[in-house]
């Protein structure tokens, strides 16, 4: 087997073991031969070369699902190889790794973030979506709000203005039901031909909601744990799945020599998260990354330096009582922006 380097997909890594997708149609044609051979392992499990990688400096993880890397493949143990270099991203998606207080990379280079939630069975937590949102902003990555299990008699008001307020500031909420296939039709519709990471706390159905989308796949799942009401972590990892769909749903794609995977859909499940803490945010400008809020920044009477707790002439809280800005997108608001100067909160 050929040592030249070749272009790869990150699947999935754990502990610095890292499952890699070549694309073997950019492999040079060997120098002997003058052929590219026919078969190839449809995965690689690669290693990062040397201690070093550019480019990852300062992250709890070096890599995740969509980093494109350059590898190297060992002739000697077929179906390995050493990882030497990363593409420069277009983006990542990231929270922050509170244990060891650094950067935490759940995914790279995708279009969208899908926000999974559910009006019960978890309950329902607004407060997470908006740290979620906060974070794709940041990271100029679309998201989606999709509301899974609308197949369960769980209608609350207070959900339902919560998710209507989300609908008034600009965000598409889509009512789905992984059991019963309501709603999967439209998800389609705007995941094809896109990478997108599943982000939602344990128990809200992403590994089902991929499973219900390409039923060949049979990711392991779980109930929700009666006692306390949650969900009980069964992806332990993220990891990418790669679908190509048909006239309805999806089937793994292939192990196609020379396939890049460029045309499929691409899906990144994550481990449920109980608290999502912002990463790369400063509190000042937290204001920037809630839609409803960025348009009074700046236009209090205290400029720049109003707190938007107290101050006469604050746009924010003149927003607040108007109903502009819902009141609970408000104190998620305080909350956020006193966990971002070192306040604890537990949302």
């Amino acid at each position: 087997m050929t040592t030249a380097a070749i272009n790869g997909l990150v699947l999935s890594g754990s502990r610095n073991i890292f499952t890699v997708r070549p694309e073997w149609g950019n492999l040079p044609a060997d120098g002997r031969t003058g052929e590219v051979p026919d078969v190839f392992p449809s995965t690689i499990e690669c290693r990062i070369k040397g201690k070093i990688l550019k480019g990852i400096e300062g992250f709890y993880n070096p890599l995740a699902p969509g980093d494109r890397v350059q590898l190297e493949t060992d002739p000697l143990h077929p179906g390995t190889g050493m990882i030497i270099a990363l593409e420069t991203r277009k983006n990542f998606f990231c929270r922050l790794n509170q244990k060891g207080n650094c950067t935490q990379l759940l995914a790279a280079n995708v279009d969208q973030v899908l926000c999974l939630t559910t009006r019960s069975s978890p309950p329902f937590r607004p407060r997470f979506l908006d740290r979620v949102l906060v974070q794709a902003d940041s990271a100029q990555i679309d998201a989606i709000i999709v509301c899974n299990k609308t197949d369960l008699d769980d209608f609350d008001p207070d959900v339902e203005e919560r998710l209507e307020d989300f609908r008034r500031i600009g965000f598409k909420v889509l009512e789905v039901s992984a059991q019963t296939g309501r709603g999967l039709d439209g998800l389609y519709r705007h995941i094809s031909g896109k990478s997108s990471v599943l982000v939602g706390q344990s128990g809200v159905g992403k590994s089902s909601l991929i499973n219900a989308l390409c039923p060949n796949l049979n990711i392991k799942t779980a109930q929700i744990n009666e006692k306390y009401d949650r969900g009980n972590h069964t992806t332990t990892l993220a990891f990418m799945v790669e679908i190509a769909f048909g006239d309805s749903f999806g089937s793994v794609v292939g192990d196609a020599v020379g396939g890049s995977g460029a045309e499929c859909t691409r899906l990144i499940d994550t481990p449920g998260i109980r608290r999502f803490v912002p990463d790369k945010i400063s509190a000042d400008d937290l204001i920037l990354h809630m839609r409803e809020f960025a348009p009074l920044a700046g236009k209090c009477t205290y400029g720049l330096s109003c707190s938007h707790r107290v101050e006469p002439g604050c746009k924010i809280m003149e927003a607040v009582n108007a109903g502009v800005i819902h009141e609970d997108r408000y104190n998620s608001f305080l909350r956020i922006c006193d966990e971002l100067m070192g306040k604890n909160h537990d949302d």
